[in-house]
């Protein structure tokens, strides 16, 4: 990986010739990352910094708006299709900070009409007036950070919040949001099957648009990889999803991605673009971004610390490190997101985003068809239900070999 130079150098020198022949470019996505936190969760590897005091929100608001004018080169003329404001905490910015940074974002990028604008919140910040001045600001789904509505089980994984305040906070977002997003975590330390059904009751009792369960996992470089919680086994966790799958299903919920349930039309737009290996543009502390041009596919990653990130972003060098992803990557990188899709994707959806022809997924597919992971209907291509539940072993056929 090498630092890039001048984005408007950086954006001739992408539009080239190159390896690729891509017919044309992807949706564009916005991804903003506000790197606070209250505190920083046991289980979480995202970069997330415990706020030590106050955050420097107007200097951090500067950073980005100086690293969205040095970026403009390279998506010049594209249209925004949905922007997500993930963190950390985004909800600890103040609403007035929000509205400016949207206002930012605007004057700069044209965004569609009726864009999706998501914000991560927190039920530890939650005030009611606050969520509703982040509506006024423009943001128009909020994604609630709940994990779960049990005392016991929030302390064992470090959330700030309790199960009241969740309550509250999701009862505020549902009365605030026309669209709004509930976030569960199952396979809790000492949790069973009764105590998830308990949180399923509670979810669901709300009737959320859009319901995402992630299985906790044990991750690097956490505080829970080095003093492991007793976690449910194996067998434990996959009755635990089979009754998230019958639970969602009776509710009216369709698990359209492998963690991620919505009523018809409340799907998350920002993240089917990730999955589909659309664009994004990522701005902000460690943030990551995938850009597309006629003959090549970019990823690039920010400062990941945030005072060297204000620092160079203010000095018009936000970008960390970026690279060229290898022709020889992107069946791999392709098939990460399609295949966590359950109505996957259309072959010649593959060719139109990656610039290969399709013989580079051909082995892939056969492999995947005879160990009855995937199946081809036409010219779309669906993961079976076992497919579903041996995600993994399904994308890995598509590993470079060699």
């Amino acid at each position: 990986m090498t630092a890039p130079g001048g984005a408007a150098d950086a954006a001739q020198r992408y539009l080239r010739p190159g390896t690729l022949q891509l017919g044309a470019l992807p949706p564009l996505s916005l991804y903003v990352h506000l790197p606070w936190c209250l505190k920083k969760c046991p289980y979480c590897d995202f970069n997330s910094h415990e706020n030590a005091g106050a955050v420097p929100e107007q200097r951090y608001l500067d950073a980005l708006c100086a690293d969205l004018e040095a970026a403009l080169p390279l998506v010049w003329g594209r249209r925004v299709q949905t922007v997500f404001i993930g963190g950390g905490t985004p909800s600890l910015f103040s609403p007035a900070g929000i509205d400016r940074l949207l206002a930012d974002i605007r004057a700069r990028l044209p965004l569609d009409p009726g864009a999706e604008i998501t914000l991560e919140a927190n039920p530890g910040t939650f005030e009611r007036a606050r969520f509703k001045a982040f509506r006024a600001a423009g943001v128009t789904r909020l994604s609630i950070g709940v994990q779960s509505f049990d005392d016991s089980a929030l302390q064992a994984i470090g959330r700030v919040h309790d199960g009241a305040q969740a309550r509250a906070a999701v009862e505020e977002a549902s009365t605030a949001f026309d669209t709004w997003n509930l976030d569960l975590m199952y396979a809790l330390p000492g949790q069973d099957l009764a105590a998830l059904a308990r949180d399923l009751d509670t979810a669901l009792a709300f009737r959320p648009p859009h319901l995402s369960v992630y299985h906790l996992t044990l991750e690097p470089n956490t505080r829970f990889a080095t003093h492991p919680p007793v976690l449910p086994d194996h067998d434990t966790a996959s009755d635990m999803l089979d009754l998230i799958t019958e639970r969602t299903a009776g509710a009216g919920l369709q698990r359209y991605e492998v963690s991620a349930f919505a009523r018809p039309g409340h799907r998350c737009a920002h993240n089917l673009n990730y999955w589909a290996f659309g664009d994004y543009l990522g701005i902000g502390a460690g943030a990551h971004g995938k850009l597309s041009f006629p003959h090549r596919v970019l990823r690039q990653v920010r400062w990941r610390e945030p005072a060297a990130y204000m620092h160079n972003a203010l000095a018009g060098t936000p970008v960390s490190n970026e690279n060229e992803v290898a022709r020889r990557d992107l069946p791999f990188e392709f098939m990460l997101g399609a295949l966590r899709l359950r109505e996957g994707f259309e072959l010649a959806g593959f060719t139109e985003r990656t610039g290969l022809p399709l013989s580079a997924v051909l082995p892939g597919l056969q492999q995947g068809r005879e160990r009855g992971l995937v199946e081809l209907k036409g010219d779309r291509v669906t993961p079976t239900a076992r497919g579903f539940d041996f995600l993994s072993d399904l994308q890995s056929a598509f590993l470079p070999v060699g």
